[in-house]
């Protein structure tokens, strides 16, 4: 009986967990942004300009025009400046790196690096899947002795931030019928999400 009753708890916290969390977020989004930059804009506009919910439209108009100023480069290196004093900070470095390595899972820059989702076999018969970076040993580090063709794998960890970029030969890969999407959020969920038939 209580068994049947931590199942079904369990169940319907996972259920409505994500539901949550993503209404949570959207919520501080809303609040943050409307808080500080409507203050900003009734101290610059006389009050009876300002109506509710102007913050949280220049917060979105932030947040695009930011978008577009990363897309510069003299903004990409006044930024990557910026990145460099951050990762020199000794906590900052930690908390910051790790925050970032994890929104660059789902960047679409990030998404466009990955070529193709493929398993890497090991001698032991174990298989892990990644996703190939680099796909020509030119590309590559030059290693004395191998002439055997040979590519860059990004191998995730599950339910953490980071990873190993593997050099591999092309004839230890297997081609794996997934997307990139697909393939992520099986990496990071340890299959969860995917034994739960969230694979389309």
């Amino acid at each position: 009986m209580f068994g049947t009753l931590a199942r079904l708890f369990i169940t319907g916290l996972i259920t409505i967990l994500p539901v949550m969390l993503t209404l949570y977020l959207v919520s501080w989004f809303v609040i943050t942004t409307e808080q500080a930059l409507g203050q900003v804009i009734k101290f610059i506009l006389p009050d009876y300009f300002y109506w509710p919910g102007m913050g949280v439209v220049a917060g979105i108009g932030l947040v695009f025009a930011i978008g577009i100023l990363m897309q510069t480069y003299v903004v990409k290196i006044l930024f990557s400046k910026i990145e460099e004093m951050l990762y020199h900070m000794p906590l900052i470095k930690s908390v910051y790196g790790a925050i970032r390595d994890f929104f660059q899972y789902f960047s679409p820059g990030r998404k466009n690096q990955f070529q193709q989702v493929v398993a890497v076999q090991f001698e032991n018969g174990m298989e892990l899947i990644g996703f190939v970076t680099i796909s020509s040993s030119e590309d590559l580090p030059v290693i004395d002795g191998d002439e055997e063709e040979r590519v860059l794998v990004y191998l995730p960890m599950s339910y953490n931030v980071g990873g190993y970029p593997v050099m591999i030969a092309k004839s230890k890969l297997r081609n794996v019928d997934m997307t990139m999407e697909q393939a992520m959020r099986f990496i990071i969920t340890a299959g969860v999400a995917f034994n739960n038939g969230d694979n389309h």
